[in-house]
């Protein structure tokens, strides 16, 4: 069975693997489709060599089928189509007793800290499962879990109808969260410095706005009528990120930190004062999340088909992270996982 590796020293490897019968529990995947992520791309990097056991197979944005039930294995039949909410917790820290298990602090994120889905099959414990609409184009379906964040970021951040909110990076999670918070009927603009992707943040009907050529805190002043932003979300990962998405908050406004910022970042704090802001972490999602997810990415709320950008076989899963990597017009990337 053919799978990809990360090997170390920023390598991919496609290669033979023995596939994992399932156990007691457990279930089997024909995995169809793995979507690479920014997580992914930091695997690579070596930026997370501490926590990833080599040779690591990466990869939970997922589409597939069911194809083997192990024993203790209760509503799920061979054939179904599923992703996986790729989060495995203790159940007995202080996070998941306070009903926080995503957060668990003995969390274990499949396909990080144990095998993912770049290969052909995926023996996962079933309690992961989440079912898909049969109708549901699998290819579709591998944006679920990036949608899950999305809508996770927006819950977190209590965006309600008719608020103005300002998303800061118009990658594939920020075009997602910008989606889902028109979902619920906010008024949403996004700054992002890449042409490409304000271009497809245009072609599916959102405002894109370029910072280094717009006098950004004046464009929100007067969209906003002087009051500000009710709600920002810093997903670039970057220090002028989070100055922009804290600029941009009027009275009492939230910040919803998405990015992953490697290294401590200074934060304006009078401004946090004076303002009475509130700053919100999210990470990751919650079943509930996932759940709606399927439900957006179904609905067509979800410009699943303008964020792909290309799909490739397995074997050169080396290729599309190189091209994901690449900053040329590039979205999001999918690898097929049963083609050649």
């Amino acid at each position: 069975m053919r799978a990809a590796a990360y090997v170390g020293h920023g390598t991919i490897v496609v290669g033979d693997v023995q596939p994992v019968p399932p156990g007691p529990g457990d279930v089997q995947i024909a995995v169809a489709y793995n979507g690479i992520c920014g997580t992914d791309l930091h695997i690579l990097h070596g930026a997370m060599d501490a926590r990833v056991t080599l040779p690591a197979v990466l990869g939970h944005e997922m589409s597939g089928r069911i194809v083997a039930i192990g024993s203790d294995v209760g509503s799920w039949s061979i054939g179904d189509a599923v992703t996986v909410m790729p989060l495995v917790w203790c159940g007995t820290c202080p996070a998941c007793l306070a009903g926080n298990s995503h957060i668990c602090h003995t969390l274990n994120f499949v396909g990080i800290d144990s095998p993912g889905a770049l290969q052909r099959l995926w023996t996962v414990p079933a309690s992961v499962l989440v079912g898909l609409p049969p109708e549901l184009p699998l290819q579709h379906a591998a944006l679920v879990e990036p949608t899950a964040v999305a809508v996770h970021d927006v819950r977190r951040g209590q965006v309600r109808a008719g608020e103005q909110t300002v998303v800061v990076g118009g990658g594939p999670v920020g075009l997602l969260i910008a989606s889902v918070a028109r979902s619920v009927g906010a008024d949403v603009v996004v700054l992002e410095v890449d042409p490409f992707r304000r271009s497809i943040i245009e072609h599916v009907g959102l405002v894109a706005i370029d910072p280094t050529t717009a006098d950004v805190p004046a464009v929100i002043d007067a969209w906003t009528g002087g009051a500000g932003a009710a709600v920002s979300f810093e997903v670039s990962g970057s220090q002028p990120g989070i100055d922009t998405a804290l600029d941009v908050l009027g009275v009492r406004g939230r910040l919803v930190v998405v990015g992953i910022h490697p290294q401590p970042r200074p934060v304006n704090l009078q401004r946090v004062f004076w303002r009475e802001l509130t700053l919100i972490g999210a990470r990751v999602y919650q079943r509930a999340d996932f759940e709606r997810a399927v439900e957006l990415v179904a609905a067509g709320e979800v410009p699943v088909d303008a964020l792909i950008s290309r799909i490739e076989p397995l074997n050169r899963t080396a290729e599309a992270f190189a091209a994901l990597e690449s900053g040329g017009n590039v979205m999001k990337v999918l690898i097929d996982c049963q083609a050649e």
